[in-house]
């Protein structure tokens, strides 16, 4: 089956608003992370949780050197973020 992107990405974001509206600002990233897995749910969006991500470390590959929050359909990352601004950090681990 093919993806349309660019439908799922604003579908996504769509889902990511709609979580925002209902809790509003100043909660923890994990209460956002919970109530976005149900709005993807709800939208019949497939993805995946806390995905493991292996990080080569001195000529070793760890199993689990990164997480992702969400894996969606198994091609857009999603990095939940609780911040009141983005940072050039923020910017680093998701091109990571």
């Amino acid at each position: 089956m093919s993806v349309n992107y660019n439908q799922l990405t604003e579908t996504i974001i769509g889902a990511a608003i709609e979580v925002h509206r209902s809790l509003g600002p100043g909660l923890l990233e994990s209460a956002y992370r919970e109530c976005l897995a149900r709005e993807l749910f709800l939208r019949g969006i497939r993805f995946k949780r806390e995905v493991g991500v292996p990080l080569e470390y001195k000529s070793i590959e760890l199993e689990y050197g990164y997480r992702l929050d969400f894996l969606v359909e198994d091609s857009i990352v999603i990095e939940a973020k609780a911040v009141e601004a983005l940072a050039p950090i923020h910017e680093a681990q998701l091109v990571t």
